[in-house]
């Protein structure tokens, strides 16, 4: 009976120390939070896409009190985030311009050639990696990993195999972009309305054997653009400087395959896209 008397005394004692250290420890070692920081995280709309830059709304928000970004840099929140985030800093938002993620292929299931049938893991990645089914080496593999990488449901994947950015609820946050092993999608500002739907650098004949919508650089189109330098081949592939280019269709007009073409973003929106597929 003593033995366990003086047993219990002896891990109460030694409970009490280390509760008193841990206790100790945790006053020294405590980290202060800036409450300027939880006011900003709280302003943000803790959809951690990576937009801006930084990993994630908190982390953004310790760089904007260092300094280190800019009130407007969330593409999530919008203006009013933007607003939100300058009242607590005490600065000016600043302009902000939306920009949108544009799908640059318009090769799917209906248009591009397919050379053999994959079978092995379904993600765009690692298609890439063990050899692609689509004879054109530029194209959109149609496995839907951008969609995937969307947070704000504002993709899907078409019955042709290509995957939709619907207008009215992309954020530009980049995610899609950033997951796509071909580089076919690209962030645009929301005025840019003229695109070349084509990646590939392939030469014009053997691009439109293996793709019915392919570039095959005729050149009629630089030849139509009232703005010089507004269009210029490169590499096979039609390219459109968009600070010189007019957005307008007037350049498009003569296209042959219809790769190239004018404001055609702004009209796939979330409920026109379901509301097709129902009927």
């Amino acid at each position: 009976m003593g033995m366990i008397l003086i047993s219990a005394l002896s891990m109460g004692a030694i409970g009490a120390v280390l509760a008193g250290f841990l206790a100790f420890a945790d006053k020294k070692m405590k980290v202060e939070e800036d409450p300027m920081v939880e006011a900003l995280t709280g302003a943000l709309p803790g959809s951690n896409c990576g937009g801006c830059g930084f990993a994630g709304c908190r982390v953004f928000a310790e760089a904007l009190m260092k300094g280190n970004a800019l009130p407007n840099a969330c593409v999530a929140g919008g203006s009013e985030t933007s607003k939100a985030v300058a009242e607590i800093m005490g600065v000016d938002a600043g302009s902000m311009k939306r920009n949108i993620a544009v799908v640059l292929c318009k090769g799917g299931n209906n248009e591009a050639e397919r050379r053999a049938t994959y079978r092995g893991e379904m993600t765009c990645t690692a298609e890439t990696l063990t050899g692609a089914d689509k004879s054109c080496s530029y194209g959109c593999l149609g496995l839907g990993e951008c969609v995937d990488a969307c947070k704000f449901d504002a993709m899907a994947m078409n019955e042709n195999g290509l995957p939709v950015v619907f207008y009215d609820k992309c954020v530009g946050c980049g995610a899609c972009a950033r997951a796509c092993p071909r580089n076919i999608i690209e962030m645009h500002p929301e005025d840019h309305k003229l695109f070349v739907y084509c990646r590939s650098r392939d030469k014009g004949a053997y691009a439109k054997k293996v793709c019915k919508v392919a570039c095959i650089a005729c050149g009629l189109c630089v030849k139509d653009c009232s703005a010089p330098g507004g269009i210029a081949l490169k590499d096979n592939l039609a390219v459109i400087n968009h600070d010189v280019a007019p957005q307008n269709d007037e350049s498009i007009k003569r296209c042959p395959t219809k790769c190239i073409l004018y404001g055609i973003e702004e009209s796939v929106t979330r409920s026109n896209y379901f509301a097709s597929i129902r009927k």
